[in-house]
């Protein structure tokens, strides 16, 4: 580049173009030095052909093709470890090895529901609900009457002193409607903008006024013949009266609102005959006593449970609101199972606080949880996975501290208590952890829920518009097994060696 002109130029062309696919920061210097230069005016095309016009079609041709091949190259780069707990292929402790996948929605299946020992309904977007038979996957009974997507779906079960056995199934469509039965009165409830009252023949027995323009969004039954429903960030109270002699009509009228969260509540649950709890957008887990309706004990620190120093405090602020969205409980006497965000967390009731948790169990939001036998979590997630977890407990001896300093370190030094300080008692502390024990992948999309049947497996629903049966594969193959000598000794053509 001793004189930038046509050879100049020609010279830094000719090379380029033959290797431009290799050395790509040594070139992008080349394109620099080219334009320090020469700046103006802009010399003549490489061909000798004239012009102002041309000269800069030429160059602006020229270092458009530098441009596309001069970038530098990248790096290698270690790749980033992920917080994804994984387990390998083999998942001993996984029984979860067949799958049966049942077609017959055309939209989103959102929910699904047990009716008894072998039959469940799934229902969704496409309006329609289908019976199935658990064992068999086959389709029993499809039920036309929606013009719009399913919102919520709960069976009402006859009372154990009515002669006539029979079940509803109650489905609301696409106006924000929750349900919830009463069983206990024989009635059951809907909530939208506001709170209605039915029978088992299906006649409204009363209803509130107008609530909120948002709507309810959970719904649930207390002591007392009273309901709290979720409305946005407060709780409202009301209580039902049955007929009496004076007055032979129901009414429901409000009796508190429960100001305590920050934002609005996305789930409210039963946990036992003390104790109701509430979960909230920002990650707000409330536990409430369920006789005088007072707030026993508030966690929010679900977004990180252990200490943070000043320095990290701006990452943490900086984290989303649904990272932390609180979406599902299930519970057991001891814990409650809060998915929030993509991770669980095991919260105890009687210590009150998490003494277990994954932090990130799933690549996005968790969305339904439930407890299995043998201390085992299920959990399902807009990441289209469906994961099963064991809730471990581990004794740990507790260590006496370990002196620091250069000499201490390699064993020199011992630290000597003084007289004066007691001596504390070690006692043995127990830790908690959520261990990966399966992985079930067969959705290609946003897993909704799903049902466990203890004699027919799992049951899963899907944005993809599938259900999928996960079977015990050695109990299936048992089953199988036995199936086959029952026919072969009801065709004769079973002979047993003596």
């Amino acid at each position: 580049l001793r004189s930038v002109g046509k050879p100049g130029v020609a010279s830094i062309v000719s090379p380029l173009r033959s290797t431009r696919a290799v050395g790509g920061a040594w070139l992008g210097v080349l394109l620099t030095e080219a334009w320090a230069w020469e700046p103006l005016p802009l010399p003549g095309c490489c061909d000798g052909s004239s012009g102002e016009a041309e000269n800069l079609r030429d160059w602006r041709s020229i270092f458009t093709s530098f441009s596309l091949f001069c970038l530098p190259l990248p790096l290698p780069s270690r790749p980033k470890k992920s917080p994804l707990q994984t387990i390998g292929e083999e998942q001993m402790q996984n029984p979860y090895t067949e799958l049966l996948v049942l077609k017959a929605h055309h939209d989103i299946v959102r929910f699904l529901v047990q009716l008894d020992d072998y039959r469940f309904a799934s229902a969704g977007d496409d309006g329609i609900v289908v019976v199935w038979n658990a064992q068999t996957g086959e389709k029993l009974l499809e039920l036309n009457g929606h013009t719009q997507k399913i919102t919520a779906i709960i069976t009402f079960p006859s009372l154990e002193a009515c002669e006539e056995k029979n079940q509803l199934i109650l489905t609301a469509s696409a106006d924000r409607t929750v349900l919830t039965v009463l069983q206990r009165l024989n009635i059951w409830l809907s909530g939208g903008n506001d709170l209605c009252v039915w029978n088992r023949k299906l006649d409204l027995l009363c209803k509130t006024g107008h609530l909120s323009d948002t709507g309810i969004s959970a719904l649930i039954e207390i002591p007392k013949n009273c309901v709290v429903a979720a409305v946005g960030k407060e709780l409202i109270i009301f209580r039902l009266i049955e007929p009496t002699e004076a007055s032979l009509e129901w009414d429901i009228f409000e009796v508190k609102r429960l100001l305590d969260h920050q934002d609005n509540i996305l789930s409210l649950a039963n946990v036992n005959d003390l104790h109701f709890v509430t979960g909230s957008h920002v990650g707000e887990l409330i536990v409430w006593d369920v006789l005088n309706w007072t707030m026993q004990t508030c966690e929010r620190n679900f977004w990180d449970p252990s200490p943070q120093l000043d320095t990290q405090q701006e990452i943490k602020l900086c984290q989303k609101s649904n990272d932390i969205s609180i979406h599902h409980f299930t519970w057991n006497e001891e814990n409650v199972f809060a998915a929030v965000g993509r991770g669980l967390y095991v919260y105890n009731l009687q210590m009150k606080r998490v003494i277990a948790s994954q932090k990130t169990a799933h690549d996005s939001n968790v969305l339904h949880v439930a407890i299995l036998p043998n201390r085992q979590l299920i959990s399902c997630s807009e990441d289209g996975s469906v994961r099963i977890w064991e809730l471990r407990e581990k004794q740990q001896l507790a260590a006496e501290p370990v002196p620091t300093g250069f000499f201490n370190m390699w064993g020199f030094g011992r630290v000597h208590k003084q007289a004066s300080q007691p001596v504390k008692k070690q006692e043995n502390a127990t830790s908690t952890s959520l261990e990966l024990i399966g992985d079930l992948i067969g959705h290609s999309s946003s897993v909704e829920m799903f049902l466990y049947f203890e004699d027919h497996g799992l049951v899963t629903c899907s944005a993809d518009h599938l259900i999928i049966l996960w079977k015990n594969g050695e109990r299936e193959s048992g089953l199988r097994s036995l199936r086959l000598f029952q026919k072969l000794e009801e065709n004769g053509n079973l002979y047993l060696a003596v």
